[in-house]
């Protein structure tokens, strides 16, 4: 897994601010085609934003460690019901995000 300094963290918070919710885990938890979606999204925005409900079992912060885990990202922060996860995408086609 990626290391990042605590500036980056704090940009990567400060840019997660404006950002809605691109995905949403629900009763079902963590399946496979929640990896797969989660794991596209890293690949197309490299940093996204994560809405637990609050019919899902597992937390926001167990959620991120898990993702984290999964997917080789990198967990940003987890507040409330919000997770937010970076990975750097091999994709060209892209604008990335310097850190």
């Amino acid at each position: 897994m990626l290391e990042i300094t605590t500036a980056q963290r704090a940009k990567l918070r400060s840019l997660a601010m404006t950002m809605q919710p691109c995905a949403h885990i629900g009763k079902n938890g963590l399946t496979d085609n929640s990896y797969t979606m989660l794991s596209d999204l890293l690949d197309s925005r490299e940093l996204i934003k994560i809405s637990v409900l609050p019919n899902c079992a597992m937390s926001a912060k167990d959620i991120l460690r898990e993702i984290a885990d999964k997917l080789d990202a990198v967990p940003v922060q987890a507040i409330g019901n919000r997770a937010v996860l970076y990975r750097r995408s091999m994709r060209t086609d892209i604008k990335h995000i310097q850190l």
